[in-house]
């Protein structure tokens, strides 16, 4: 195998949250007093950690309104909205065929670690992965901090570990990493955005991965 990790973004890669991140972004600052983000400034910042996320959207906001918009943020989205988070079609049914091939699996999300410990408790796909790593724990993207701490942790070359996002942040983590990127066009960032960090390609159906795995670097 040309690569030996794969290493996959969560939200807008495998899974589809973008209504509710959305949602819960605009009601934490609601709740606030302060005017929430339109849809697309909340969808553009989806991949960030969440308080690089807020800063974003609200720069120049105090630490003590940050750390306020962050605790709303997190009660909207695990306790209170009921949007659904489905994966998208053919994602487990993709991870379980890369797993029994013997690549290597990993996560490095913007989500914090409770959220995705969640995540993969519900979707049952914890099993599949090697490693994981939230920006609650290091530095958020497009710092390669997460991608670095997963290639040491599974003692992976970075000449063998592909990043597979849907934002240019994972893009951008994967070049400052020195990783390939692999990007998807059914996320948050458009594929023209994408395309200008160079990534090998972009897929339109996360289904295809196991045949453009096989069939790179032939030919």
């Amino acid at each position: 195998m040309t690569f030996d990790l794969i290493v996959f973004d969560w939200d807008g890669t495998l899974m589809d949250s973008e209504a509710r991140i959305v949602n819960c972004l605009q009601a934490a600052f609601g709740d606030l007093g302060l005017k929430p983000p339109g849809r697309e400034a909340a969808r553009d910042v989806i991949g960030l950690g969440l308080d690089e996320a807020l800063l974003r959207l609200h720069p120049g906001a105090d630490p003590q309104t940050v750390r306020d918009l962050v605790t709303g943020y997190r009660r909207y989205f695990l306790e209170i909205d009921s949007t659904p988070s489905v994966l998208f079609a053919g994602a487990r049914e993709t991870l379980s065929e890369l797993a029994n091939e013997g690549y290597r699996l990993a996560v490095a999300t913007g989500k914090g670690r409770v959220g995705l410990d969640r995540a993969l408790a519900d979707t049952g796909l914890g099993g599949l992965f090697h490693a994981t790593r939230c920006a609650d724990e290091t530095f958020s993207k497009p710092n390669p901090q997460m991608l670095l701490e997963l290639m040491d942790e599974l003692g992976a070359d970075a000449s063998a570990t592909l990043m597979i996002g849907d934002t240019e942040y994972d893009m951008q983590m994967a070049v400052n990493a020195r990783t390939k990127a692999l990007a998807v066009s059914y996320g948050v960032h458009p594929v023209e955005r994408l395309m200008t960090h160079a990534p090998l390609d972009c897929l339109h159906d996360i289904s295809a991965l196991p045949a453009w795995l096989a069939g790179y670097g032939i030919g």
